[in-house]
């Protein structure tokens, strides 16, 4: 086929052609695959028509035009610091992090041109108020139910604008040098305060203790003359029965024995080599023994 064949087909047929290429535009138009991360926000006549969610979605080609392509994943705005003064008038430099995203795309676009610092600065006046409601000990102490209050009162700000806030962090709250270095000589002077304290009480508790040890040592000493004596009353009442019911002979006998035990006693002791005895405490012994052979 020649070259003027080509020609002549193409003109024969060239209403088809143009045909065939105005419908592949239609449906290039007319079709809109959205990703997943996005959504689109479509403008027919400079007035908002739709917002297309993920997938794909059919728009009037020509009359529908996506205006807006936005993210709707989570973006957290750069770190930001202010200043604030707290009740008690310290100044202090609070360091913030926010983290949103956007679920109505239609509110962002045609409500705030500027998220990001619109968002900013609605942090920034919301930590300031809420900072100069508290002291700064509060500050300190309760610093998660601060960035609850401030994230609660964010979103009600951004509501509006279409913005869900997903998290709130109070990163950092600074000092100047000279409220720093006054912090710290409290706080050096309160640890030296606990410091005594705590060392005057221990004084106090080894006084107690001492004298709960002394008082439990007299106690027991008390008992033990106590159980010692009921010992010796209980002995001296059984010699007695003993006198009572034998007689003289019972007395004897019990001093003869008491009189052998102090001999073995003498003689067993580890430096006693010779034992000198009177020659009448040898009658007395002799006249023990028998005795005590007698009554076995």
């Amino acid at each position: 086929m020649t070259e003027q064949q080509i020609l002549d087909l193409l003109a024969s047929n060239l209403i088809w052609v143009l045909l065939a290429i105005l419908i592949f535009v239609v449906i290039f138009k007319g079709i809109q695959i959205v990703p997943q991360s996005e959504q689109y926000v479509v403008e027919r006549f400079g007035r908002l028509r739709a917002v297309l969610g993920p997938g794909i979605n059919f728009i009037v080609p020509f009359l529908d035009v996506v205006r807006h392509k936005v993210s709707i994943l989570e973006r957290q705005l750069p770190n930001a610091s202010q200043d604030a003064i707290t009740r008690d008038n310290v100044l202090v430099e609070v360091e913030t992090s926010v983290f949103y995203r956007i679920t109505q795309p239609e509110k962002t676009v045609y409500r705030i041109r500027d998220a990001d610092a619109a968002i900013a600065t609605t942090v920034a006046g919301i930590v300031r108020a809420e900072i100069g409601k508290m002291d700064l000990d509060d500050v300190q102490a309760n610093r998660s139910a601060l960035i609850t209050t401030i994230k609660a009162a964010v979103e009600d700000a951004v509501d509006n604008w279409g913005i869900e806030v997903t998290r709130a962090e109070l990163l950092d709250v600074n000092l100047d040098e000279a409220t720093r270095a006054a912090m710290l000589q409290q706080l050096n002077a309160e640890r030296a305060r606990r410091a005594h304290v705590t060392e005057a009480e221990g004084k106090k508790r080894a006084v107690e203790l001492e004298a709960e040890g002394e008082l439990y040592a007299a106690e027991q000493t008390a008992k033990a003359r106590r159980i010692t004596a009921d010992a010796e009353a209980y002995a001296t009442g059984v010699v007695a029965k003993a006198i009572a019911d034998n007689g003289l002979e019972a007395a004897q006998y019990q001093v003869a024995l008491k009189q052998v035990e102090a001999l073995n006693a003498l003689g067993s002791g580890p430096s006693s080599q010779t034992v000198l005895v009177p020659a009448h405490a040898l009658e007395a012994f002799g006249n023990a023994f028998n005795m005590l052979k007698g009554k076995s």
